[in-house]
This record gives C-alpha cells, sequence and structure tokens, in this order.
C-alpha cells in the first residue's frame, strides 16, 4: 500500500511522493530549551519518530534525513535566565541535557542532524538579506520586518484571508510596522542580551526565521515534509511559509505539512493555573517510557487526546500481557505483516496498528507458529518492546523509593535559598524535586508542602 499523509496544505490524504526517493526529508520544530518540556510536547516527539521509523523502513534508513532543530535564543531563555541568575548557555545546555534523557525514555530515535539556532546566524541573515533586496521585507528602528501584504499567498497553510487573520490574531502594535500583521525578522538586542552583527546593527532574530534558516541550510530550499504541533499552524509555520517561499521563488517550502492534535488533561486544557501542568519528566517518574508512547499511540495523531491515569493504567496493564511474549521471541526477526503496514501507511493510523498487534498477542498464545516475532517487529516499528523482561518487570515508579528525609531536607534547603533571594539555587532544587516525581505548593505564610505525582 503507497504511504498516505494527511496535508494541512491541501486538507485532505494524499499520496506521499518524495522529490527524491534516495533522499527523503523530514523537519520538525524542536524544543525552546528554557524549561522542561510538557507532555504535549512529548506527543509532538513520538509521533514524528513513528513517521521517522515508518519512513526508515519503507525507503531504508540510509535514505532518510529527518532534521528536529532547537531554538536556544529566545526571549523566554532570557527571561529564565536572568530569573535564575546564570548564563544563557548554562541554562539551554542543561535544558537539552534534560530534553535529550526524557526524548530518550519515550523511545524516540535522535534524529540525524540537530540543529541548533545560535549555530546558523549567517543563514538566517542571508535570508533576511533576500527578503529585503526583494521588497518582501524592510527595515525600521534597527529591527527588519517581513512585508506581509507583499506576498499575496499569505494564509495558504492555515486556509484563512487576511482580514481573518488580522481580527483573530494577537498583533503587536508599534510605530515602526507598515502593517499590522508584519513579523520580525530581525530586532535590536540589549545590552546584557546576546547579539550577533548584522547589517541593520547587532541583534537578534525572530523566531521564525529561525526554522526557515536550519531546513534551507540542512534539507535545501524545499523539501519533503515538515511538521509540529498543531499549535504551530499560525502564525510559525505560516511565517516560515512566507519566508521561505519569498526568498527562493517556490510556491511552497514543504511538499506536505503534519500536525499533531492537542492534548488535554484528565477533560480540562492543560494550564499551570489549573494544576494540570505535567512535565515529560513528572511523567516519567510516575510511568515507564513505554507506558506514555504507548498510551499516546493509542489515539490518532491528528485527534484530541485525554490524558488520564485510567488510560495509563490501561497501557501498562497491557504491556504487561504483552512483553512475556515479545520477549520470548526476541531473538528472531519476521517480516511486517501487510495489514500492519497498511495501518500506518493509512497516515500513521497506530490505533489499527495496535488493533494488529492485539491480534498477534491472541494468536502468538495459541501458539501460532509466526505470531510471536510478529508481534517483536511490529511493535518495534512502534518503538515498543526495547526493554530486557527483566527491566520492564523490576520498573518501579520513582513515588514508590521516595526518601521522606530527603525530601525535606531538599525543601528545608530551597527554603533557605529563597529568604537568601539565590532564586538560582531554589529552582535548581525545585527542579531536582520535580524529577523524583515531587510537585511543590509554596503557601502564602511561606512554607512548602509536598505531594509525590502518580
Amino acid at each position: 500500500m503507497a504511504l498516505r499523509l494527511y496535508n494541512t496544505l491541501t486538507r485532505q490524504k494524499d499520496v506521499f511522493t518524495p522529490i527524491d526517493p534516495a533522499h527523503v526529508r523530514l523537519y520538525a520544530c524542536g524544543p525552546t530549551v528554557y524549561d522542561h518540556l510538557h507532555i504535549g510536547n512529548g506527543r509532538m516527539l513520538i509521533v514524528f519518530d513513528v513517521l521517522y521509523r515508518l519512513l526508515r523502513h519503507t525507503y531504508g534508513a540510509d535514505h532518510i534525513k529527518y532534521v528536529r532543530n532547537i531554538t536556544d535564543v529566545d526571549d523566554k531563555i532570557n527571561a529564565r535566565a536572568a530569573e535564575r541568575g546564570i548564563d544563557i548557555r548554562v541554562l539551554t545546555d542543561g535544558m537539552i541535557k534534560i530534553f535529550h534523557e526524557d526524548a530518550a525514555e519515550l523511545g524516540c530515535l535522535p534524529p540525524n542532524i540537530e540543529p541548533r539556532a545560535t549555530e546558523h546566524m549567517a543563514e538566517m541573515i542571508a535570508i533576511i538579506e533576500r527578503l529585503v533586496g526583494n521588497g518582501h521585507a524592510y527595515a525600521a528602528e534597527g529591527h527588519v520586518l517581513f512585508d506581509v501584504p507583499s506576498m499575496p499567498a499569505y494564509g495558504q497553510l492555515s486556509k484563512r484571508p487576511l482580514d481573518d487573520l488580522i481580527a483573530g490574531a494577537r498583533v503587536e502594535v508599534a510605530p515602526y510596522k507598515r502593517g499590522p500583521m508584519d513579523f520580525v525578522l530581525w530586532k535590536p538586542a540589549a545590552p546584557n542580551e546576546p547579539g550577533w552583527d548584522s547589517p541593520w546593527g547587532r541583534g537578534r532574530p525572530g523566531w521564525h526565521i529561525e526554522c526557515s534558516a536550519m531546513s534551507w541550510k540542512h534539507l535545501g530550499e524545499t523539501f519533503d515534509i515538515h511538521g509540529g504541533g498543531i499549535d504551530l499552524v499560525f502564525p510559525h509555520h505560516e511565517n516560515e511559509v512566507a519566508q521561505s517561499c519569498c526568498a527562493f521563488g517556490h510556491p511552497v517550502m514543504a511538499n506536505v505539512w503534519m500536525h499533531n492534535g492537542h492534548l488535554q488533561v484528565e477533560g480540562e486544557k492543560m494550564s499551570k493555573s489549573l494544576g494540570n501542568f505535567v512535565t515529560i519528566r513528572q511523567a516519567l517518574a510516575d510511568w515507564p517510557g513505554e507506558v506514555v508512547r504507548f498510551n499516546m499511540l493509542k489515539t490518532h495523531y491528528r485527534q484530541p487526546i485525554d490524558w488520564t491515569v485510567a488510560s495509563l493504567k490501561e497501557a501498562e496493564r497491557e504491556l504487561d500481557r504483552w512483553y512475556p511474549v515479545a520477549k520470548q521471541y526476541a531473538a528472531a526477526s519476521a517480516m511486517i505483516p501487510p495489514e500492519f503496514d497498511e495501518a500506518l501507511s493509512d497516515d500513521l493510523n497506530t490505533p489499527d496498528a495496535i488493533t494488529h498487534l492485539r491480534r498477534l498477542y491472541k494468536e502468538a498464545g495459541e501458539e501460532v507458529a509466526y505470531a510471536g516475532t510478529r508481534l517483536v517487529s511490529c511493535g518495534q516499528l512502534l518503538g515498543l518492546f526495547e526493554k530486557t523482561e527483566a527491566e520492564w518487570t523490576h520498573w518501579k515508579p520513582a513515588s514508590l523509593a521516595i526518601d521522606e528525609i530527603h525530601v525535606v531536607h531538599l525543601i528545608n534547603a530551597r527554603l533557605a535559598a529563597r529568604a537568601g533571594k539565590n532564586w538560582a539555587e531554589s529552582d535548581r532544587i525545585r527542579d531536582e524535586l520535580a524529577g523524583m516525581g515531587i510537585a511543590l505548593k509554596d503557601n502564602k505564610d511561606g512554607t512548602t508542602t509536598w505531594e509525590v505525582k502518580r
């Protein structure tokens, strides 16, 4: 069966035809490394890891180039580093290390290339110079802005006319802007902020230009697939399209645009104000990475997903049943059955693929000769069955190994750090406790209570 993918650009499932089958190119938007990633970010990582695995299976691992960037220059990064009183590079390097650990625990293969924005200033400046030169961007008061009305096709990805986009957007008002939708490509950097020399003075890039530059450097002016969360369609991906198409003169930046759906927690939108904000690190303190991954894959990637403890428990129970059978056949190899291949090739239909896994598990229990080996091969294509049976059986949540005396010691040390206004140490201790699965609640009277998240 031919691979068919839902394309946000066309609003339909299209047969995927790579520009060059010997060099299939995939780009996914990676993290902005100022804090721990939340489980919604984790869903995006898992979805595009499954796509990467499927492309490797279909075209051969040597014929796929997967690029997933890291945004390490951003207002949020500057603010967090200043808040903690630490160097920006110390913050970003620390968060990248945590990100890599979390992604690996979720079973995600590393991308072929993981570019950092700070290493691509020359490419960003080159694209901006092109846009200024061909009339699609203009300099004003140390800023360079993209002139949205100069691109008649603007809005082609989000499928909304410019007037609707203006009405629905949070438009930054600035006297130097020609139009309300014009967005920043380059902006001045304050003396205490990271900055790079450019034709427009010392400054730093806007967010959108970073991905245009990194994808151009590593995948070319046009490439096969660009992915990310549904929240990135507008304005981030829309603005990427505008920059890249106007800079290089092509009608598209990527032939296929894929976006995973929203995630909510126990039926509510995830937010810190509701107290239901869950980081990947917190989830991994309570559940094996494969449980988190499997739970995500039970819902089709384009559909909203409801993150519930009940669904996680069911995912864990099912993997508990499968693991002994899978490991019995782990040394053997088997072809991927056509039915399983067809499910994944139908726009990554992981729920149907999992239904096929359940059938193989049942048949393996009935001692059907090929079922056990196929269960393993299919599961591994989804990123499952990566642990030994002992590792799986003896895994325990962090909440079952809490040293309460140590927790209290850390909380007291954090309170002392806060009293001395040592915010960097306070935040470091908070992150250490979060990694142990401990959630803190600071009270108005200056005390702190804690609980184990499960």
